[in-house]
């Protein structure tokens, strides 16, 4: 079976995404697939550079790839791929649509508001919410033009730089606390990992993809917690209408778990968050990408 290893694409995230690609292609169990690199180059790269494979791997991130994009070209020509499908990674791409639906299932997250432009952003309107806030890039990635703000005038400054990267920037409640992230395969919870960044003052893009920019352990709360964390993920997980694997992130403040974003496509190097998770409980790189491949293929019918 010829399995297409899907990466780089058109964000701000390409680089990333470049990293992961050729990690599970080099990984990628060649007693059973033959894994081909597709790197994309342009919007239009996949059509041609998709022909001839029988299941995609996708290693995108970012827009044209992560929001339900290159999803549905694959489907509308009916070539089976990995994770989830068109409709769960728009909303989950979006994190103002995903907020929305969280907070009408009763899932906790912290306020928020979006704007298209400066002008819509008013000291009224971030008073609010309380000083520090986070403004961010309604769909970026990888902590992408990403700015705790103290003032006005730094929330200012944060629109204009989410701006230049994307249509719609939101302006979010800070919540100190415990960052975690609880990885989702298969209908398992696999266990949690806390993030201390080593570098900057959050889990910024140096953070994650600098060498020592961050420790990631796993951990286990006390017994409540730690369930209220796993049915928060799941529930999380499943009225977003994910499908395979997901990463969900949260803020524990003062024992209390609030959801961050769930990621569709989650970094997968060896050394990424997702594969630290499975590792925790004896699923190695290769496994879990045999998990991701047959689970994907036995979704989408693959014989």
């Amino acid at each position: 079976m010829k399995i297409g290893v899907i990466m780089g694409g058109i964000s701000s995230e390409r680089e990333v995404s470049l990293s992961s690609g050729r990690e599970i292609l080099n990984n990628i169990n060649f007693g059973e697939y033959e894994g081909v690199e597709i790197v994309l180059d342009g919007k239009a790269d996949i059509y041609e550079k998709v022909k001839g494979i029988d299941f995609a791997l996708l290693a995108l991130h970012g827009k044209y790839g992560e929001d339900g994009t290159v999803q549905s070209i694959l489907d509308s020509l009916d070539i089976p791929y990995s994770g989830c499908g068109m409709a769960s990674s728009a909303v989950c791409m979006d994190k103002d649509l995903t907020k929305c639906v969280l907070q009408s299932k009763g899932i906790r997250t912290g306020d928020w508001f979006v704007v298209r432009s400066l002008n819509e952003v008013t000291e009224e309107s971030v008073a609010v919410l309380g000083y520090p806030v986070v403004v961010k890039p309604n769909c970026g990635g990888s902590s992408v033009a990403t700015f705790i703000c103290s003032s006005y005038e730094e929330v200012l400054h944060g629109v204009e730089e989410g701006l230049l990267v994307d249509t719609e920037v939101m302006i979010e409640e800070f919540i100190k606390g415990d960052e975690i992230t609880v990885p989702i395969l298969d209908g398992e919870v696999l266990p949690t990992l806390i993030i201390k960044p080593a570098k900057g003052k959050f889990f910024d893009y140096s953070s994650k993809y600098e060498d020592g920019g961050a420790l990631e352990d796993i951990i286990e709360y006390e017994e409540e917690l730690q369930k209220e964390i796993n049915e928060m993920a799941m529930k999380t997980f499943k009225v977003l209408k994910c499908d395979i694997y997901a990463r969900v992130d949260f803020i524990i403040r003062e024992g209390v778990p609030y959801i961050l974003e769930i990621n569709t496509l989650p970094g997968m190097t060896k050394t990424s968050l997702f594969p630290k998770s499975a590792k925790g409980i004896g699923i190695d790189y290769k496994g879990l990408l045999d998990r991701i491949i047959s689970s994907s293929m036995k979704l989408r019918s693959v014989k």
